[in-house]
């Protein structure tokens, strides 16, 4: 019998690198250290909670791809942490400083933030002006540490929510398509079942072509399924002289 290789057997995994969602993700996460120590040197509790949901967005990303390999379930779970932990904890710590600082919290679709969500959609415009002098703006989607580092407070916080929005976003679209995915095709569960009835087929079908001799008459044997008794439904083999010769033997798999 071929056994298929193990590679063969698991799901299609890895390449988190090349996901969108992940490449923003990881700037969150970036920017939001910065952001920490620029804004809250002084609150460590509050700088740990913040880093600490921009990094489990990143990580249970890249976690979550090794583990479709062997679970979509897993896969599924993971990038749901993912854009919990951004959308439910990073997004409220951000608001929380703008509000508590008086600043204003832009609205989705005020100028502003359309501006910004365009701007951060490009790894880095190519089209911009020329900067006056002592001006600080934001250059795409890989500037946005830079950024946050010499923005006002309310420029910065609010960039941070435009670029958390987006990660969050994506990986509610990413969620969708996996959960689409799962349905179509199945799990690792599924495709291993699978794949070790094909390899039992596989089996039988290469014995069948080189069938034992009868023990008693020496008769080539057929491979036969029984019928009844204790072994209903296993396969055996028997004599082909039947009924003539009543000889059989044990089929694949199976033992006196």
């Amino acid at each position: 019998m071929n056994a298929p290789e193990n590679s063969d057997l698991l799901l299609p995994h890895g390449g988190y690198r090349r996901l969108r969602s992940y490449k923003v993700a990881e700037v969150v996460y970036d920017a939001t250290v910065v952001f920490c120590r620029r804004f809250h040197a002084q609150d460590r509790r509050m700088t740990d909670q913040m880093v600490q949901a921009a990094r489990s967005g990143v990580r249970n990303i890249s976690e979550g791809s090794g583990m479709a390999a062997t679970s979509r379930k897993t896969e599924l779970k993971l990038t749901n942490v993912a854009r919990a932990s951004l959308n439910d904890e990073l997004l409220r710590d951000y608001e929380t400083f703008l509000r508590q600082r008086g600043l204003r919290v832009w609205p989705k679709d005020s100028r502003e933030a359309l501006a910004m969500r365009a701007r951060l959609a490009q790894d880095a415009a190519t089209d911009l002006p020329r900067a006056r002098a002592g001006v600080v703006r934001l250059t795409g989607l890989l500037g946005l540490t830079e950024f946050v580092q010499k923005a006002e407070p309310e420029l910065a916080a609010n960039a941070m929510l435009c670029a958390v929005n987006q990660a969050a976003y994506l990986l509610k679209r990413q969620l969708q398509s996996q959960g689409r995915e799962f349905l179509e095709k199945g799990g690792f569960t599924e495709k291993l079942y699978g794949a070790r009835k094909r390899s039992l087929r596989s089996d039988q079908s290469d014995r069948s072509d080189n069938p034992p001799a009868c023990p008693n008459c020496g008769l080539p044997m057929k491979l036969r399924t029984a019928r009844k008794g204790p072994r209903t439904g296993q396969p055996f083999w028997g004599c082909s002289g039947y009924p003539n010769c009543g000889g059989t033997a044990p089929g694949p798999g199976q033992y006196r």
